[in-house]
């Protein structure tokens, strides 16, 4: 990988790096990682392939390379594809820093971070301005309350009222590939007549056939909907239909709810020993005004493993969010029986709004405290 070594302190300053003869050695990046890509540099470069022959896309996966590539492209792009060379070098910088700030300062919940960047615009390709395209009115009728599940202000009467997120079920297909705080971990396994696509956060998997059978029968509804896929070339193509309307589009699958006409073409590509380019098509009529395309680079990080993601649909969230509900109801009906006003219904994540400055607010666990 082309990097080149900065000194911080000398050539720049490293947010939370100071005080006398502090230095911080950060690697950044030279080159777009797609540059360096196997299949780039040398045109004679060949997939390495599975013992039956067919491209070998097995590994443990991650999109934290993404995290530094907007989802739409800002306007100012306009429909160019690449950063320039200067405007590469000021995000594989910022890359660089906050690299070396989860890894060497931040505390141990702190998000995942990724080991290259990529010198794309965005995520979106097509249509060519890189942004997803507006709704239609019925996507517009469907976005009206926004489904946001505990991200939103509620009501929350019933466990429905609560997203799939939440519950533990499912982020969907694309919610579950977008690059978030933490687990955007997958691992591929193949067989002669299918690819299982097993995502870490959630722990659900796809099993891809490969073997020419039809689609299920259009009665029948998943929320990870019914694949099938095919070898073009050297490229793994996944058409994917039969999709409930109760999943969205989104990181951890969380905006409008698509509907169940909506189709996913998804296209993975090796192009290096640790690289598959993931290139997909989303097509929901009923939706969208036009079809749009999303690129995303799997790839490998060091050290990386999967482990158990220990969740259910009884988690603290559900069982919270519908008691804090009821607690308010309680509330309320106690205000309106003493002849006073309702009381104001708290936000559903206070720890967002502002909160003090000082060290007041934290919990020194190196002290004792909070134990």
């Amino acid at each position: 990988m082309n990097r080149i070594a900065i000194a911080a302190g000398t050539a720049l300053f490293v947010a939370g790096v100071s005080g006398p003869g502090a230095f911080a050695q950060l690697e950044v990046d030279s080159i777009p990682a797609e540059e360096t890509a196997a299949a780039v540099v040398d045109p004679d470069w060949e997939t390495p392939r599975t013992s039956w022959g067919h491209p070998s896309l097995e590994g443990i996966w991650s999109t934290d390379d993404m995290q530094s590539v907007p989802r739409d492209r800002p306007e100012e792009f306009g429909a160019r594809e690449r950063l320039t060379e200067g405007e590469f070098y000021e995000r594989a910088l910022e890359d660089a820093e906050e690299r070396h700030r989860i890894l060497n300062e931040a505390a141990y919940s702190s998000r995942s971070v990724g080991s290259r960047t990529f010198g794309y615009t965005s995520q979106v390709v097509d249509p060519p301005d890189g942004r997803i395209p507006p709704m239609n009115e019925t996507g517009l009728a469907r976005a009206r309350p926004s489904d946001r599940g505990t991200y939103g202000p509620g009501p929350f009467d019933t466990f429905e009222d609560l997203h799939l997120y939440d519950r533990c079920i499912t982020r969907g297909i694309l919610g579950s590939t977008f690059a978030v705080i933490y687990g955007n971990g997958l691992r591929i396994a193949q067989s002669p007549d299918a690819v299982v696509i097993a995502y870490e956060m959630l722990a659900e998997a796809r099993v891809i056939r490969l073997d020419g059978r039809p689609h299920a029968a259009d009665n029948i509804r998943q929320y990870l909907g019914n694949s099938r896929g095919y070898w073009d070339g050297d490229t793994l193509v996944v058409e994917t239909r039969n999709l409930t309307d109760k999943t969205s589009i989104g990181g951890n699958g969380i905006g409008v709810r698509h509907s169940e006409a909506m189709t996913i073409t998804e296209r993975f590509t090796r192009v290096d020993p640790e690289m598959i380019e993931y290139v997909a098509t989303v097509d929901d009529p009923e939706t969208y005004t036009a079809p749009w395309t999303v690129r995303m680079m799997l790839t490998t990080q060091p050290g990386y493993r999967i482990f158990e993601y220990s969740c259910h649909e009884g988690n603290t969230a559900v069982r919270s969010a519908l008691g804090g509900e009821r607690m308010y109801e309680r509330l309320v009906e106690e205000a309106i029986a003493n002849g006073e006003p309702p009381p104001e219904r708290l936000p559903s994540q206070p720890f967002l709004d502002q909160l003090p400055d000082d060290e007041s607010v934290f919990i020194d666990v190196n002290r004792g405290e909070g134990l």
